[in-house]
């Protein structure tokens, strides 16, 4: 946990690292390790506006099929947000298979945005349904993707924010060109965007302009838009 005390709690972010497709073993702690960027980069942004961040910590770290294992824990975990803080914002934040985990759990009504970074999506398949989208109606929706992930493919996360584009408009992706599936070669730019969004969608209901143009442009560009080098430094500016 990261962030205010309790009794200022005005909103929570959820993370959800990284997993596998299939698994009964308990959860990686690399991938917790590897979520703590984010997690500190978004309670320093948002801390006076009583922001608090929580990792999920899943039963297992294996999707596991119709299980949706991973999507079942971030679901729980809104539960608790509920009780613990009561009505207050959630911003579902996932990286990898906890991208796909957030995109899964929006539908909970506490949920008002979701931050997917490098999702872990299936390939399209004419014998299974596709991924949803239908919960992502009405949540702030942005996807972010290195052009060069090796493990996770872009194309599919631009596939799933085509589809739902339709439905909600509240949708962009960016893509950060020639980094990989960790987003480390650009990290200071990604967490900035990270920050805004979440600032923007759980607090002040604005966004720097590079993300609301990505908001309000029409597919490809609102989808496929490059995350510009130097992006946190100019907002500091």
């Amino acid at each position: 946990m990261v962030g205010g005390e309790d009794a200022a709690v005005a909103g929570v972010v959820l993370l959800l690292p990284d997993g596998e497709p299939e698994s009964a073993r308990r959860a990686s702690a690399l991938s917790y390790a590897a979520a703590l960027p984010l997690g500190r980069a978004l309670a320093r942004a948002a801390r006076a506006e009583g922001l608090l961040v929580h990792w999920v910590r899943y039963r297992s770290r294996g999707w596991n099929g119709p299980d949706a294992c991973l999507a079942a824990d971030a679901t729980w975990a809104v539960e608790e947000v509920v009780r613990r803080y009561g009505d207050v914002p959630v911003c579902l934040a996932g990286h990898g298979m906890g991208g796909r985990a957030a995109l899964h759990a929006a539908g909970h009504p506490a949920v008002d945005s979701v931050l997917a970074m490098a999702p872990w999506l299936p390939e399209d398949d004419v014998a299974v349904q596709p991924e949803p989208v239908e919960q992502l109606v009405d949540r702030q929706v942005l996807i972010v993707h290195g052009t060069n992930d090796r493990t996770t493919d872009p194309e599919l996360s631009y596939r799933l924010a085509e589809r739902a584009k339709k439905s909600n408009r509240d949708t962009c992706r960016f893509e950060v060109h020639s980094d990989g599936h960790a987003l480390r070669q650009y990290q200071e730019e990604v967490l900035a965007l990270a920050a805004d969004f979440v600032r923007g969608s759980l607090f002040t209901g604005t966004y720097a302009r590079p993300l609301a143009d990505a908001m309000a442009a029409p597919p490809p560009l609102g989808l496929r838009m490059p995350l510009a080098a130097g992006f946190g430094r100019a907002l500091r500016a």
